[in-house]
């Protein structure tokens, strides 16, 4: 595409035009531009909530595709790519699942993490070989990220994704985007003009990364990684882990600091088998063929126990 195509291209999207509400920013003192930075950034969550339906059946997707053996797969460029790697990053840590099952890739790899390489974005191939070197199948789901909604890195991966049948989502910050038409599912939280005119990675972005909280965070509840609000999948690898997940077994037994560390002991510090051998008294044999009868659920796990662990 030429350069003046281009302009023309960007000149239609609601994310480059300019905000009347910030045209003085380089005026005002600290805390005014800081209000209105603020006073910006409160639309987003309103935003994300007039997607919810569409939020909605992408999770149910997901744990499907979870369910399945499917792997949830984000790609994006810049700040777009950067968010997906990130809520990719934090799934085995707080919900014990492999790094293979949620993934995140970025145009230009894992240094454009760091340094900025835009350039990567331009290549529609580029984002079918990616998906390609990961062996995707149609098990799986495709969540392309772009603020604007016509990455070519992103086009060219969604294109990819529908040809070899996995689901494929679609999230942009602009409404009727080139992404949208292509994906099974689009969702396009409308957040409206930047505070500093094109730089997405500010209400587009903090829009982005509270769609995928709700797609990972949501997705590993349907699939039993939680009991009551509770993190109870999560992996103690760290001595900060260790003592959260004493302490969750402490909230979801009331019992003493003693005895959760008792059971984290029996159980190699998994917090599902320690709270469900605190409330039955079960062996850690016991909980685990219990936990693996109720299909990992815990709450299921303990309702069929009988009422003396209720």
């Amino acid at each position: 595409m030429s350069e003046k195509g281009l302009i023309t291209e960007l000149e239609r999207l609601v994310s480059e035009e300019r905000n009347p509400r910030t045209m003085d920013m380089d005026l005002l003192p600290t805390v005014e531009l800081l209000r209105r930075i603020n006073d910006e950034d409160k639309g987003v969550a309103y935003a994300v909530e007039k997607v919810i339906p569409e939020i909605a059946a992408c999770v149910d997707r997901i744990a499907d595709a979870f369910a399945k053996g499917g792997r949830l797969i984000y790609m994006g460029a810049g700040t777009s790519g950067r968010i997906g790697v990130l809520d990719a990053s934090e799934c085995p840590p707080t919900f014990r699942v492999p790094p293979t099952m949620v993934i995140g890739l970025i145009a230009g790899g894992y240094d454009a993490l760091t340094k900025a390489t835009e350039g990567a974005e331009d290549s529609q191939a580029r984002g079918a070989e990616a998906l390609a070197e990961i062996g995707l199948t149609d098990k799986d789901i495709v969540v392309g990220i772009a603020a604007s909604g016509r990455t070519p890195y992103v086009i060219g991966g969604l294109n990819h994704a529908r040809k070899v049948g996995a689901t494929t989502v679609a999230l942009s910050c602009n409404p009727h985007s080139a992404i949208a038409a292509i994906a099974d599912i689009a969702i396009s939280p409308i957040v409206g003009p930047e505070v500093l005119t094109g730089s997405t990675r500010m209400k587009a972005g903090t829009a982005e990364k509270l769609v995928l909280n709700m797609l990972t965070t949501a997705s590993m509840v349907k699939i039993g990684k939680t009991y009551q609000n509770l993190m109870v999948d999560l992996k103690a690898s760290n001595r900060k882990l260790v003592a959260r997940a004493a302490r969750i077994v402490m909230q979801a037994t009331d019992c003493t600091l003693e005895e959760a560390e008792a059971a984290l002991a029996q159980t190699h510090n998994d917090v599902k088998l320690a709270i469900l051998v605190t409330m039955t008294g079960m062996n850690p044999a016991e909980a685990r063929f219990a936990l693996e009868g109720a299909g990992g659920f815990l709450r299921k796990a303990i309702e069929h126990s009988g009422p003396a662990a209720m």
